[in-house]
């Protein structure tokens, strides 16, 4: 399976995950773990969502090493990092140590992306993408 329809398929995941804890805090009126929640929505389901918007669009960047290492490190820090976070907002600094480390892992799975994008997405891929894909018969 492609990479990037890997990147929507766990987004989807983070997306209902979302979903359903922002309905559960509401229900319980309880929104101290609106941290995670919030992180879960933006950058387990919008960013992993564009991350895989871009591998399928831009295939050189979504074959390459790179991406493999981005998406598997991505995948690895933002679930630790979420329950690191999750204890300390409940006032358990027990999994301080994920804060310490899963949150720079994910920065650095972030800046894997952004070399990927400059080595593998050029403005000829870009201009080609829009006018085979642009509706001209109106």
């Amino acid at each position: 399976m492609k990479l990037g329809v890997c990147f929507f398929k766990v987004a989807s995941l983070y997306l209902l995950l979302g979903l359903v804890m922002g309905i559960g805090m509401e229900i319980a009126q309880d929104h101290s773990l609106s941290g995670v929640h919030a992180h879960i929505n933006l950058v387990g389901w919008a960013s992993m969502a564009l991350f895989g918007l871009v591998y399928v669009l831009f295939p050189k960047a979504g074959e390459s090493a790179l991406a493999k290492i981005h998406f598997w490190l991505y995948n690895l820090s933002l679930p630790l990092f979420m329950i690191g976070l999750a204890f300390v907002l409940m006032g358990d600094p027990s999994l301080m140590i994920l804060l310490q480390i899963f949150p720079n892992l994910l920065v650095l799975s972030v800046l894997l992306f952004v070399v990927n994008v400059f080595m593998n997405v050029n403005t000829e891929d870009v201009r080609a993408f829009f006018q085979n894909n642009t509706n001209t018969s109106r």
